[in-house]
């Protein structure tokens, strides 16, 4: 009964964190490769169909299978990423009234979020892709 409600809330989890993803391709200030990688990594945990079905898509199951298979995160995200995280950034900042220490937390956080993609490799080496 364990590995069915464990395999349940990966399941639900996995949707959550698609629709959230999804959501985050209309909207600038919900991150969208977190909530899709996230939910990949659920459905692979818990289902097989569900998972080959992410990585079947188009738009996304490219670069789905680039973070799996390689660990890389194109370029052109790391471009798009960073100027969403720099636009989400600025208006807090410097347009809302938050306490320094909620600033703090904010600018660390996405500091550190952009310290680690730019970290990522953007291509997957030659030899490995052979």
């Amino acid at each position: 009964m364990y590995q069915s409600t464990k395999r349940t809330i990966f399941i639900i989890a996995g949707i959550v964190s698609l629709l959230l993803g999804i959501i985050g391709i209309f909207l600038p200030l919900v991150p969208t490769t977190p909530f899709i990688l996230l939910a990949s990594i659920l459905f692979s945990k818990s289902s097989e169909r569900l998972h080959r079905w992410l990585l079947n898509q188009p738009r996304l199951g490219p670069l789905i299978k680039d973070w799996e298979q390689y660990g890389v995160i194109r370029i052109q995200i790391k471009i798009i990423s960073t100027l969403m995280i720099l636009l989400i950034l600025v208006y807090p900042i410097f347009f809302l009234g938050f306490p320094f220490w909620v600033k703090g937390i904010v600018v660390g956080t996405l500091s550190g979020v952009l310290i680690f993609i730019w970290t990522r490799p953007s291509r997957a080496k030659e030899s490995i892709r052979e």
